[in-house]
């Protein structure tokens, strides 16, 4: 759903007001948390999105990736699975075991397990998991935890969305399109140490950036050039292959964003892509894996600035 959208739907409903939960919706981080000892708390979550590649084992592995990533984003150890599907009634029962497959396989590279799961017919494949983690309550990265003087690191490039959008059209090269499934095949891990993370998925890097600073009550002064691109996404993005929820990212968080020198239209378009399985934005002052492509500042006129 468009950011826009979703944030007027959830501003209508009460805040959550419960001494055992740790994290609820009201920061929009990646999952929430709640408090079971005081050792021990559940990390919670749910994705699921329709097909983005052909292959349906891929398609698969990709969507429980996805849905892992939020829990990894929190600093958690996901611990079992639900699986979420949408699928024709009439449809080819072969391909809905490899949607299956792919993503109970994936699920099992986590060390994770899958209990079960809901369906019902609908014409369009949708597919994810809700996916229940553990964590101490002392060691949550959420999203409203980066402090001035850290420094962002972005985990993996950006690009999935143009990439997925130039494939529909035809327009893909084999070797980016296998580059950016890689990509989104490949695990995150909860950062050993950080103060902020949140993973970047349909929101795009600048849109959750903006959720980080505003919790944080920052500014994120990002790197333009330092941000890493899957190969051929700055191509795609200047051929015009923009997916449709560039725009509403756009139009939700631009005006949170200061560009403090041009940028190309190009990268700029990228800076909003939606991702699907994308990297974690990680603010931290110490090691932390990824690319360093800014950091966190005392607040300023803007949460994010371009530098």
């Amino acid at each position: 759903m468009s950011p826009k959208v979703l944030d007027q739907a959830l501003s209508a409903l009460p805040r959550v007001s419960h001494p055992d939960v740790i994290v609820g919706f009201d920061t929009y981080d990646d999952a929430g948390v709640f408090r079971l000892t005081p050792d021990l708390a559940l990390v919670q979550t749910v994705d699921f999105f329709t097909p983005i590649v052909d292959d349906a084992y891929t398609f698969g592995a990709i969507a429980a990736a996805n849905s892992l990533s939020d829990v990894f984003a929190m600093g958690g150890r996901p611990i079992s699975a639900l699986s979420v599907l949408c699928y024709p009634g009439a449809g080819d029962i072969e391909l809905l075991q490899e949607i299956l497959r792919g993503g109970a396989d994936k699920i099992a590279e986590a060390g994770c397990v899958i209990l079960g799961g809901h369906s019902v017919t609908d014409p369009e494949i949708k597919f994810g998991y809700a996916v229940t983690g553990t964590i101490h309550p002392d060691r949550i990265w959420t999203n409203a935890g980066a402090r001035p003087g850290d420094r962002l690191y972005l985990t993996k490039p950006i690009g999935t969305g143009v990439i997925s959008t130039a494939l529909k059209r035809e327009l893909a090269d084999e070797a980016d399109v296998q580059a950016a499934i890689t990509s989104m095949l490949t695990l995150n891990r909860a950062p050993e140490y950080a103060h902020g993370c949140t993973d970047i998925t349909g929101f795009g890097l600048l849109g959750h950036g903006r959720e980080m600073a505003l919790a944080s009550n920052v500014t994120l002064e990002i790197e333009a050039d330092a941000v890493p691109l899957l190969p051929g996404a700055l191509g795609y993005a200047t051929a015009g292959a923009i997916p449709g929820g560039q725009k509403n990212n756009r139009d939700f968080t631009s005006d949170c964003v200061q560009f403090d020198r041009p940028v190309a239209l190009e990268l700029e378009a990228l800076l909003y892509d939606p991702q699907t399985s994308g990297g974690l934005l990680i603010a931290t002052d110490g090691p932390a894996p990824g690319t360093p492509i800014g950091r966190v500042v005392a607040r300023r006129d803007k949460p994010i600035h371009i530098v």
